[in-house]
């Protein structure tokens, strides 16, 4: 093989293993946390925001920004919400459709791990998306071994009473992976169900959809209880013609590759919520099961039609609300456990492939010891399972006449363990001389030296300080502090300043500086065996610091505007680079190797004419560029526009109608494909309620003028990821008073 070659599959091999066993950053922070706030008319469990004027709507609460509840037009934060009824008129699914919504903010898909969402905010965009912290009430909802979101998440929007969503640090409150973004879930308590209701729903793709949310009383505890059930095939016209495959068949003459062929995108998803309130304690129970999930376009970027995903996530939290010894404190702490369970099954590379294998056991383009043939396949399948378990103590101190002093103080251990069987690698395949074949046979590296990861465990201490000060009546200033001590790699200290000035009752501007960090990943510290990545122990955290100011227009009382204006400076991002101790072409590791710069703005506009009719729109545009290279950070879309309409045209009818146009994406430097193309995408939905007394039907199109959407991937996939054609959906729901 030419040396352009070796070095041209060197480069698909690295992003493929690091699909395959985890070795990159991350970005934004997604929380979805539990109500424990008390109800009032703009903060009604049963919130409908199609009835509220577009000033009402700003004094809408939020806890997302300071911990406590603000109302939306004066949190300390570039801050969006979206309510239950929203989610119901815009025909959203999962977690995902409702996000896309939201201004600067692009759900994309990974090139490194089996088209996991990537939630790209600002021009922070990396393949395992750890900067994208998710909570679920409150408690991290975290895969350690990438330090992202779990493996092919998809959360169903049954339970959601509300999301709010923040852009811009939040590590002052939050911690580690607040970094671009909040995007805080907030789950149904007994005071949001009404009633029970039974739903189903069926669509293309041979979808199906059912739920059930319920809710009663009990000796003083409210109780409430949803589920879901989501199976799909997927879209089998998601077709690539080419895969990693491909150009391995081209060289060594194979004949292996399922490309041309279609993405992997099936999937059946269980997702429970269970809820128990009283004055003083709230609990949840929350399960999460993915079964015989595809791997999209397979684990190493080789089209893997028989692979399968088979993970779980468990969480239970309980919080406990002092009786207050003095009327100006209130205290609480709470308790939480998250376990995530991953378990994969890949043919990395197909039947019939034939590949250089290096003198460990691992693919190696550089210095091969030997050409072998895999008649079964490459095959490996990791598994891990990780636990968080997380204390924090919070008081509240309201004893000033115009302060609010909030303090935490935490504590949590993160360990994984991890497992792993497999027919290549050091333990299987690294005496001399290589057999030129190697079956199906597997072997189980569990608890060797050859294992992809070692078990692993951190334990992370913190404190934090904020203080919510009205200066006057027009001014209000909110500084805060938080320092984390981590056992791997050390502390790190985050503040942030925010003032807000609510000039009339027309215009309100926000001035916010903070700071933010990103805690490496376990695979990045201590990823082992792996063909051409390999963890550093010493890693430093990625930081961010970031500046924004955002003015809010109430033009007139059906006419709003929102201009933010934004500009950070991220350090110490983390990537993989050569290991230049060592001649081997294929050995890289891990380094605090990039600065990122980003600026640009978000304009939003809402138009509310009348209560049976509400128009949002928003346009935003960032740059963000290497600071060494000054060259545009790759597939983060540089320009988008949403516009979402929803029109009460007759009684009981209603339609929403939305369009996403996605722009301006880069390719990486060095990569000579075409242009990654724009694209547009229109959804409507129609609602009917009480087609018969307590029954409503949905009728929803999606991508409906079908447009050849594409995502952007690495040159693996030289044509780039098919986003789903257009598909129908029929849906019904039943409630029993």
């Amino acid at each position: 093989m030419n040396s352009v070659f070796k070095r041209t599959l060197l480069s698909m091999l690295m992003c493929s293993a690091s699909a395959t066993y985890g070795a990159e950053p991350k970005q934004d922070v997604v929380v979805l946390a539990s109500n424990n706030l008390a109800s009032n008319s703009l903060e009604s469990n049963n919130f409908d925001s199609y009835n509220l004027s577009l000033a009402e709507l700003g004094q809408v609460q939020i806890s997302i920004a300071t911990g406590n509840s603000t109302s939306l037009d004066k949190a300390p934060a570039t801050a969006s919400v979206i309510y239950a009824a929203d989610i119901e008129a815009m025909g959203a699914r999962n977690l995902d459709d409702v996000l896309e919504t939201i201004p600067g903010l692009h759900v994309s898909l990974s090139s490194l791990s089996r088209l996991d969402s990537v939630y790209s905010v600002r021009g922070i965009h990396t393949g395992f998306n750890p900067q994208v912290l998710l909570l679920m009430n409150g408690i991290p909802v975290e895969n350690t071994v990438t330090g992202g979101r779990p493996v092919l998440f998809r959360l169903p929007v049954t339970g959601i009473e509300r999301i709010e969503v923040i852009r811009g640090p939040g590590s002052a409150i939050y911690g580690a992976d607040a970094y671009a973004g909040v995007v805080n879930v907030i789950t149904k308590n007994a005071n949001a169900i009404t009633s029970t209701q039974f739903g189903l729903r069926t669509g293309a793709f041979n979808s199906r959809d059912f739920w059930l949310e319920t809710a009663t009383e009990w000796n003083g505890v409210g109780i409430a209880f949803s589920s879901s059930y989501q199976e799909s095939d997927g879209d089998k016209t998601r077709r690539v013609n080419a895969d990693f495959q491909s150009a391995l068949d081209t060289a060594l003459g194979t004949q292996a590759s399922h490309a041309p062929g279609a993405l992997s995108t099936r999937y059946q998803v269980v997702d429970s919520h269970l809820s128990l309130s009283t004055e003083q304690v709230q609990a949840h129970l929350w399960s999460w099961l993915l079964v015989d999930a595809g791997v999209g376009a397979g684990g190493a970027q080789a089209l893997d039609p028989e692979g399968r995903d088979d993970n779980h996530a468990f969480m239970g939290d309980v919080t406990y609300n002092f009786s207050k010894g003095s009327p100006a404190w209130d205290n609480s702490i709470q308790l939480s456990y998250f376990e995530y369970g991953l378990k994969s099954q890949f043919n990395l590379l197909p039947a019939g492939t034939v590949i250089p294998i290096g003198g460990d056991g691992n693919v190696n383009f550089a210095a091969p010891a030997g050409i072998v043939s895999f008649p079964q396949g490459l095959i490996g399948n990791p598994e891990g399972n990780s636990r968080n378990v997380q204390f924090d103590f919070i008081s509240l101190y309201t004893g000033f006449e115009s302060q609010r002093i909030r303090i935490n103080v935490g504590a949590k251990n993160q360990s994984m363990q991890a497992s792993e069987s497999k027919n290549f690698g050091p333990g299987i395949l690294d005496s001399l001389p290589l057999p030129s074949i190697v079956n199906g046979s597997l072997t189980n590296v569990t608890n060797t030296p050859y294992v992809f990861l070692a078990d692993s465990s951190r334990q992370v201490r913190y404190l934090s300080v904020q203080d919510e000060w009205k200066i006057t009546p027009d001014i209000n200033l909110t500084a805060g502090v938080r320092y984390d001590k981590y056992s791997d790699f050390g502390g790190t200290t985050n503040p942030r300043i925010a003032l807000v000035w609510a000039a009339n009752k027309k215009l309100t501007t926000k001035l916010l500086l903070g700071r933010a960090f990103r805690a490496p990943s376990f695979s990045e510290l201590y990823q082992k065996n792996n063909p051409v990545s390999l963890g550093r122990p010493d890693l430093q955290p990625e930081r961010i610091q970031s500046q924004e100011v955002s003015f809010n227009y109430l033009a007139t009382e059906t006419l709003q505007t929102t201009l933010t204006l934004f500009n950070y400076q991220a350090k110490n991002m983390i990537d993989f680079v050569d290991d230049v101790s060592t001649s081997l072409e294929a050995s890289k590791y891990a380094d605090n190797i990039r600065d990122q710069d980003g600026e640009g703005f978000e304009w939003e506009v809402n138009w509310k004419p009348a209560s049976q009719f509400y128009l949002s729109a928003n346009y935003s545009k960032q740059n963000a560029r290497d600071r060494k290279l000054r060259t545009a950070i790759p597939d983060a879309p540089g320009q988008q526009f949403k516009a979402n309409l929803n029109w009460l045209f007759a009684p009981e009818w209603s339609l929403n109608s939305q369009l996403n146009w996605i722009a301006n994406r880069e390719r990486a430097q060095g990569d000579i494909r075409p242009a990654i193309a724009d694209y547009t995408l229109v959804n409507v939905t129609l609602h009917r309620k009480n087609v018969v007394r307590d029954l409503d039907l949905s009728l929803a199109v999606r991508n409906a003028t079908n447009s050849d959407a594409r995502e952007p991937s690495s040159s693996t996939i030289p044509d780039d990821y098919p986003m789903e054609g257009r598909s129908l959906w029929l849906g019904l729901s039943y409630s029993i008073q």
